[in-house]
């Protein structure tokens, strides 16, 4: 959703059909097809962003610790982290937040990316260095960025400040941004998704009280 809406501009294009401005001036996208995509973390998560980069046409590359059979199967190539940032187009990030992955895209890794590069964080908010993406963005080297996840979020998301004034300076300057679109952690947010996060927590607990091997153990690398 974040790469379609950025893409095409879909946050500013809301706003000006309300106002009946129907103009399509600053609105124009890129085909998805022929584009590469970087997916850092292929898990559930990152596989099911493979397989929907994959009906668009895309060419998808990933960067795992695992590389995933289910991915090779459907034509994902596996590159090691700085081949992706260098080549990707579109670089979205699925890995879990450990000591490694902490500001896995700072100010080395934006250097290392596409001119122009669109970056996507639907993961955890401190994989990112929220400065050195802002330094992206002012320079140009980034050019949109999605987040759904933010470092400092916990001040912040689930809670109505409508009518009052946000602190977070960091956050302010990326709402500056007419290229940066950011929701409030909401990516998980469905009926079926809460069902299911209840059942796998239950089911965990229960593995880990009878002694048994829990299947959602993270590794603790990431492909360097």
């Amino acid at each position: 959703m974040l790469i379609l809406s950025l893409n095409r501009q879909l946050h500013k294009a809301y706003n000006r059909v309300r106002e009946g401005d129907f103009r399509l001036d600053g609105l124009l996208g890129f085909d998805l097809f022929g584009r590469t995509l970087g997916v850092i973390g292929t898990g559930r998560i990152g596989e099911s962003v493979c397989r929907i980069a994959n009906g668009f046409g895309c060419k998808v590359i990933a960067s795992d610790l695992i590389p995933s059979p289910r991915c090779e199967a459907i034509g994902v190539g596996y590159v090691k982290t700085s081949e992706l940032l260098a080549a990707a187009d579109i670089v979205t990030l699925h890995c879990p937040l450990v000591p490694l992955t902490r500001h896995l895209i700072n100010d080395r890794a934006i250097d290392q990316m596409k001119p122009g590069v669109m970056l996507i964080n639907t993961s955890r908010g401190a994989i990112i260095d929220t400065q050195a993406v802002i330094r992206g963005l002012k320079s140009g080297h980034v050019g949109s960025l999605g987040i759904d996840v933010y470092e400092e979020e916990a001040d912040l998301f689930f809670e109505d400040l409508s009518s009052t004034v946000i602190e977070d300076d960091v956050f302010a300057r990326l709402q500056t941004f007419p290229n940066v679109f950011i929701t409030g952690h909401q990516g998980f947010f469905t009926k079926d998704a809460l069902q299911q996060i209840a059942a796998t927590t239950l089911q965990s607990i229960t593995d880990l009280e009878a002694g048994l091997k829990c299947g959602n153990i993270i590794a603790t690398k990431v492909l360097a």
